[in-house]
């Protein structure tokens, strides 16, 4: 039901009949014969539609008496008509560019009235809408990376720091000042401080991200060690998934004597060279003051914030190297359509891979450490791209193609040996025993090949596998379920690299990304086993990358399995793991797909 139409001014159409509805505000103008082309606004006027969704708007405001413009043709109309004064307010909304898809534009629609009264009423009834529609974050803490991108965090967040103003949501900003300031941050706040925050958002790239999401998750998520090969011989890695599980609940409850915590900022000594560790600070945050509808139950102290949960949310304005997060998620690399998804409170479920490194070298004798990645987690050819890169950090964001030039040209494989899950069912493409893996000529489909569904907004993968989890929300069930339909397949040899991508990983060197059919909270990651080969074949397979529409997952050299969790063992110390960016020295690891653990603000990428 509909409430009565009332007659305001529309800056550039004149008068317009304006009816509120459950949905949106319904315009129609009162003289549609007389088109105009007088539009003023500070950043674009959109081509009015009959509604304006409250989905789409992101603020409503109060301005100063002031002009209104109407559609004025004649030179005399002009200068006796178009100095009107009025009261005014106006909707802050999003438009897009004819091209689809297409970054987010802010946009204005002023409405003006000779009396202030109604255009105060007017103002009151639409921030009520605006603050029905949807959870829209009130407290956001956001970290800003000075250095990445040559000072592109830092100007960004000057871009978009004036739409979260517009919004009236609030934010604790931090400017990071070295490495693993971000995770130290949030893994010492208290549950009770992070539960004030409706989220966190990265001004900068994949790197900042994974070290908030691993200050936030280290202490925050329970949950089993990913499942490994019988008689593989570590603690939880036994058959019996239901002692998996409490040894895995035991050992992650931390106590201020316990030497056995398995967080990143507690493990042993060896872990001295990770990025994310750093000698801890106080943090200095002044703390907002709890939403009403989150405040903790007395009682339950020990355990307000747990991942997954609905209301959390972690945000990205893209400014690094490579953003294949923000790509993956939101089919743009732009700042301004970031910072407006996240003011509109959009959300998507993401995958995260939960990384246990059980040895960091094959003679090491140290508990387990667990970090995760929210993209890719890559050993070989992408772990030493990341480790010859920090030798030329002065180079900026080429150093990447010059580090990865140079790892290239070296053409070193790695022997190893890597278990994976399979999945009844599904059918991984893969080269036989038989074949000959140095073979020139494209792997052709030995079984008929699946149709490709790529993940887009209200993607029906991603809901089917929410629905799933929902369904089946106790760890041990979970447990007990992996255990009974596991059957593990291996593979050994020497590979140039093993990856496991949990996302598409687009970017704008590789348009389609690693696999472009990734989804991105469906439980499953994406092996990928590139086994060694002659140098002109490994050039061809990478060049595939570059452009749409290839298949680079085709060569018979190349191994792709869709899987929950593997485990990777290498008798030698020779490589590193890249985790999103991020090194982690481990010979010995398991994998695992936590099926939907955090929220982000997105909308999956558009059609």
């Amino acid at each position: 039901m509909q409430d009565g139409g009332e007659v305001l001014f529309l800056d550039g159409l004149g008068e317009v009949a304006v009816t509120v509805g459950r949905n949106g505000l319904s315009v129609q103008p009162l003289h549609p014969e007389l088109a105009s082309s007088c539009w003023s606004s500070i950043t674009l006027q959109p081509k009015l539609d009959s509604k304006i969704k409250f989905s789409d708007v992101y603020a409503i405001e109060m301005l100063d008496k002031g002009p209104i413009c109407g559609p004025w043709y004649t030179r005399t109309a002009i200068q006796d008509k178009k100095n009107i004064e009025m009261h005014r307010f106006v909707v802050h909304g999003i438009t897009r560019r004819r091209k689809h898809p297409s970054p987010w534009v802010p946009c204005e629609h002023i409405f003006g009235h000779k009396d202030l009264k109604i255009c105060k009423d007017w103002f009151e009834r639409l921030v009520l809408c605006i603050n029905n529609e949807g959870v829209r974050p009130k407290n956001l803490m956001v970290f800003v990376h000075p250095l990445c991108g040559k000072g592109r965090g830092v100007r960004n967040w000057e871009t978009v720091s004036p739409l979260f103003v517009r919004a009236k949501i609030k934010t604790k900003v931090i400017v990071t000042e070295r490495a693993g300031h971000a995770y130290d941050t949030l893994s010492s706040l208290s549950d009770i401080e992070l539960k004030a925050f409706d989220g966190v958002v990265v001004v900068g790239g994949d790197g900042l991200f994974n070290e908030i999401l691993n200050g936030i998750l280290s202490s925050r998520h329970k949950v089993s060690y990913p499942p490994t090969p019988e008689g593989f011989g570590y603690v939880g890695s036994n058959d019996n998934c239901e002692e998996q599980t409490r040894n895995w609940i035991n050992s992650s409850i931390p106590t201020p004597d316990s030497g056995n915590a398995i967080f990143p900022g507690n493990s042993s000594k060896c872990d001295d060279q990770e990025p994310l560790l750093s000698t801890s600070h106080p943090t200095g945050l002044e703390i907002p003051s709890s939403n009403s509808t989150k405040e903790p139950c007395i009682g339950d102290q020990d355990n307000l914030v747990a991942f997954p949960n609905d209301w959390f949310r972690l945000g990205i304005i893209p400014s690094g190297s490579t953003d294949a997060i923000v790509l993956s998620t939101t089919g743009e690399r732009d700042p301004v359509t970031s910072a407006l998804l996240i003011i509109l409170g959009r959300k998507v479920s993401l995958d995260i891979a939960q990384v246990v490194r059980w040895k960091s070298s094959p003679t090491a004798e140290v508990l387990p450490t667990v970090r995760y990645a929210a993209s890719f987690a890559g050993y070989g050819f992408y772990g030493e791209v990341i480790r010859e890169s920090e030798k030329y950090r002065w180079m900026g964001p080429a150093r990447y193609d010059f580090s990865g030039t140079m790892v290239f040209l070296k053409h070193r494989s790695y022997e190893a040996k890597v278990a994976f899950l399979e999945i009844p069912y599904t059918h991984s493409l893969t080269a036989s025993a038989e074949d000959d893996i140095t073979g020139a000529q494209p792997l052709q489909s030995r079984w008929k090949k699946p149709r490709k569904v790529i993940c887009r907004t209200n993607c029906f993968v991603c809901k089917e596998a929410s629905t799933s989890r929902q369904n089946s929300e106790d760890v041990s069930e979970n447990s007990r379920t992996l255990c009974e339909n596991q059957k593990w397949v291996w593979s050994e040899g020497r590979f140039l690299s093993v990856g496991a991508a949990i996302i598409s990983c687009r970017n704008e060197r590789a348009p389609d990304g690693l696999v472009a059919d990734a989804h991105l909270s469906d439980g499953f990651l994406h092996l990928l086993l590139i086994r060694d080969c002659p140098l002109p074949l490994y050039l061809w397979h990478l060049t595939q990358f570059t452009k749409k529409g290839l298949d680079p997952l085709s060569f018979k050299f190349v191994e792709h399995h869709k899987t929950p969790a593997f485990t990777f063992i290498s008798s030698h110390d020779e490589s590193v793991w890249n985790l999103d960016g991020e090194m982690f020295q481990a010979s010995e690891v398991s994998v695992q797909a936590c099926r939907g653990l955090v929220n982000l603000f997105a909308s999956g990428p558009e059609v």
